[in-house]
């Protein structure tokens, strides 16, 4: 029933690690956290602390490294992990509905839970028991988020377009709270909130914790008295965490690897004036050289092809030079 203790889940890894298609997105997480704690995971966005989230509740497979979560070792028990675990304002994997109201919210997930978290006994129990059961469950998951639907603005009929983002997040962890968790996970848990109600969000996830669910927050800057953990954004887990290239990516995307070399490059000639105004020499202006004697067949390229490979094209520059 609803007032069943919950058991709370002991937190540990060591050396974890997730490497992605561009590298680490994370590495050498090391975390040993008892049941109710509350874990903070600090660091800049692109650090890869909200795949460290998904990683440590069983919703990402690690690379390298060990991690359990209540006795179920990852990543060999990730169903179970998943099954005691539940996250909060995770974007693009709890987002809310801006079209829906809070009642209708509230309603769809306590019916998601009785159809896919319940046991096969609790869906066979008559329908009263069943209603009774979810609007139990509702009012300790929003008592639990510190959401009063009376003073939101038209109650349970409040559009979540129409709600402040500290109301969005407290709607987001009374959802995830329906189910009951021993594991709670909440992303960006400071994100666009003033210092005042950044003080009451950390308030809410500590009386979480302390009610017998363990809290891992992902935030920017961590308040003292949490169990620690700090990801570091460099240009590589940047990189694996947006999908950007890196500098060095984009430096060798740029260069030009295909093709054969110039005439020039092959020759190992330096450019003339004409190619190089750079060089302070003045150059040649056209029809300077009207009146000027022809060169010494010896010194024109085009009467002594064999020795002016820049003039060949690119498999005989190649022969005469021996440089792709």
């Amino acid at each position: 029933m609803v007032g069943e203790p919950v058991d709370a889940a002991r937190v540990a890894a060591d050396g974890l690690g997730l490497k992605g298609p561009r590298g680490w997105v994370f590495r050498e997480v090391g975390v040993e956290a008892e049941p109710g704690a509350l874990i903070t995971i600090e660091g800049a966005s692109g650090s890869g602390r909200t795949c460290l989230l998904l990683a440590l509740t069983g919703r990402m497979r690690a690379t390298e490294g060990t991690a359990s979560v209540g006795g179920a070792r990852l990543p060999r028990k990730a169903a179970a992990v998943r099954r005691v675990s539940a996250l909060a304002n995770v974007a693009g994997v709890t987002d809310l509905d801006p079209a829906l109201t809070v009642g209708e919210h509230l309603r769809e997930r306590a019916l998601l839970q009785q159809r896919f978290g319940d046991s096969l006994r609790a869906l066979l129990r008559p329908g009263r028991e069943r209603t009774l059961e979810a609007r139990l469950r509702i009012d300790a998951a929003l008592a639990a988020a510190g959401l009063d639907r009376e003073a939101l603005p038209k109650g349970s009929r409040t559009a979540v377009r129409d709600l402040e983002r500290l109301e969005a997040l407290r709607l987001s962890i009374a959802l995830a709270l329906v189910g009951r968790p021993g594991l709670l996970g909440v992303d960006d848990a400071d994100l666009k909130l003033s210092a005042a109600e950044r003080a009451e969000v950390w308030a809410l996830l500590r009386s979480i914790a302390d009610a017998g669910t363990t809290v891992v927050a992902v935030c920017s800057e961590a308040p003292g008295g949490t169990v620690e953990i700090t990801t570091r954004a460099t240009e590589e887990t940047t990189a694996a965490a947006t999908g950007e290239r890196t500098s060095a990516e984009e430096t060798s995307a740029e260069k030009p690897t295909d093709g054969p070399p110039s005439a020039a490059e092959t020759s190992g000639e330096k450019p003339t004036e004409e190619e190089n105004p750079a060089s302070g020499e003045p150059t040649e202006q056209p029809g300077a050289n009207e009146n000027k004697p022809a060169d010494d067949p010896a010194d024109n390229p085009e009467d002594n092809p064999a020795d002016s490979p820049a003039e060949k094209g690119p498999a005989d520059a190649f022969a005469a030079t021996g440089r792709a």
